[in-house]
């Protein structure tokens, strides 16, 4: 082979390389770089000791988890059916109690243990109280560019939750 041939195919081989989607230079990014960004609630279940899967969040729960570059994190989950109240300060006892267990709000810091694929967050401020200044795990099970499936495995209740999150664009 002469050198302006392996010349060319050099240079169409790295083309090639560089216009591949997903390439290796974008599958090398760290946990990190990939889950920073806005996400969305897509599904989230509860699995109990027996097996039986929940979903207390309704069939079409809502919610929004952020990452921020930084190391600071935002999550908010929404049950499907809140009670529509005027005025917050009103509402009946049994629609602020519905309110109450169907909102969870959270934020603070995180940091992520690349090699078990793990983010750890640590509660500044939640709606649920008992959170706050305590930590909690959350195990990435599965991650791309558009979505990553997470497993929470020791939740308040003593289920394991699992959720999909789709990127927000």
């Amino acid at each position: 082979m002469n050198r302006r041939s392996l010349l060319s195919l050099s240079t169409i081989t790295a083309l090639g390389f560089a216009l591949l989607p997903g390439s290796a230079i974008a599958q090398q990014k760290s946990l990190k770089d990939q889950i920073v960004g806005s996400w969305t609630l897509v599904q989230a279940i509860d699995i109990h000791a027996d097996g039986t899967k929940t979903n207390s969040w309704g069939a079409n729960p809502k919610g929004a988890y952020m990452f921020s570059p930084d190391g600071r994190f935002t999550q908010m989950l929404f049950h499907t059916d809140l009670p529509k109240i005027d005025n917050r300060m009103g509402g009946t006892p049994d629609q602020h109690k519905a309110i109450a267990q169907g909102v969870v709000a959270m934020y603070g810091s995180y940091t992520v243990d690349e090699a078990n694929k793990t983010i750890i967050v640590k509660f500044e401020g939640s709606s649920f109280a008992k959170f706050v200044g305590t930590e909690g795990k959350r195990v990435i099970t599965s991650i791309d560019d558009n979505e990553f499936r997470s497993s929470n495995p020791a939740t308040s209740t003593g289920t394991k939750a699992e959720s999909v999150w789709r990127r927000v664009k």
